[in-house]
């Protein structure tokens, strides 16, 4: 421990991404990434973009973009926010909307970002148990389950179960919590959950984050955006523009518009992959895997006579890598990204050889 780190820092336990091998011919299916490339009109605004303007600073507003996604989704623009990736707009929502005297409420097993963050911002939480079949039970965030709570936030589909809260679902919880924050993180929404945002011009207390990480395959162009009451925006934005006012550079704010903008094409990749998801978890099934049902671009899944750690490790060494957790109850999973159906035949080829 360096003697020059503040107090912060050395009671952090920093998040761990997914593993990014250097390693060539590997078939990854780690890190939740869309298998497809981004929206072709996406790379060619991009190719178009790289002139003489990089020289100037980026709009601090990203209006472009945050006009594009108020489009998109019907709302207005001073219901927009945009940031570098949906982690960088949860930091910011952190520090302007979830840090209160009583404790942030949001599962046990979800997004281990959170718990990083509320260290990072001190921010008191408290994790509630997902039941045991791993669902959000909707009665653990109402009024009278406990005491009450400062904020409230979970992703939808949750992650890495995969699991998904209807709407009516959602909505109870944000209406029956008025004076709290309620944050649903969407990252996978667009894979088979019902999204929230339908909500926001009857909530002033609901925000819904998103990504173009995944759906929108821009995971290298680092772009996110929540969406909710302008009060809740400028929330955001005074956090935003006390730290860094221009988050958003040039070229991903006109990829990520010209994404958003791609319907079609959102479209195809978008039920591609349910398609892909749904015939890995049938054969799954068929090697005698748990499958949780999952409406996001991965599946959790564990095999009842097989060490989950012991699987990824065999994997690995047939040059395919999944996703492994240390929590107690999910130990004995594995979290395994949609990839192509390709990708897909040769993982369950390779678990059909190491169960033998």
């Amino acid at each position: 421990m360096s003697r020059y780190w503040s107090p912060v820092v050395a009671g952090l336990s920093p998040y761990v991404p997914g593993e990014q091998p250097k390693l060539a011919n590997l078939v990854k299916l780690n890190t939740n990434e869309n298998p497809f490339g981004p929206s072709p009109k996406a790379l060619a605004a991009l190719r178009e973009a790289c002139d003489d303007t990089l020289r100037l600073y980026p709009d601090p507003g990203s209006d472009v973009l945050r006009q594009a996604i108020a489009r998109r989704f019907g709302i207005a623009l001073p219901q927009v926010f945009v940031g570098n990736g949906s982690d960088e707009v949860l930091a910011i929502a952190f520090q302007a909307l979830l840090k209160h005297d009583a404790p942030l409420r949001f599962p046990d097993i979800t997004y281990s970002f959170y718990p990083v963050y509320c260290g990072l911002y001190g921010v008191p939480y408290e994790v509630v148990p997902l039941t045991e079949d791993f669902r959000i039970d909707v009665r653990d965030y109402l009024p009278g389950a406990r005491s009450p709570a400062g904020a409230i936030l979970f992703p939808n589909p949750n992650a890495p179960t995969g699991r998904a809260l209807p709407r009516a679902d959602i909505e109870r919880i944000v209406a029956a919590n008025p004076d709290a924050v309620v944050v649903v993180d969407e990252a996978y929404v667009d894979f088979g959950a019902e999204s929230a945002v339908p909500l926001i011009d009857r909530y002033e207390n609901l925000l819904v984050v998103h990504t173009l990480s995944k759906s929108r395959s821009l995971a290298g162009l680092r772009v996110g955006f929540a969406m909710g009451s302008a009060a809740l925006i400028e929330g955001l934005e005074r956090v935003k523009n006390s730290f860094n006012s221009y988050p958003v550079d040039r070229l991903a704010a006109i990829g990520a518009t010209a994404a958003i903008e791609d319907e079609a094409y959102f479209e195809f990749t978008r039920s591609a992959v349910v398609q892909t998801r749904e015939a890995l978890a049938a054969s799954l099934g068929t090697l005698g895997f748990d499958v949780l049902p999952s409406a996001a671009n991965f599946v959790l899944a564990r095999h009842p006579a097989r060490d989950a750690a012991a699987l990824a490790a065999a994997l690995r060494e047939q040059g395919i890598i999944v996703r492994h957790f240390s929590h107690p109850r999910i130990a004995q999973f594995l979290r395994i990204s949609v990839g192509t159906a390709a990708e897909c035949d040769t993982l369950v080829r390779a678990l059909r050889t190491i169960l033998v």
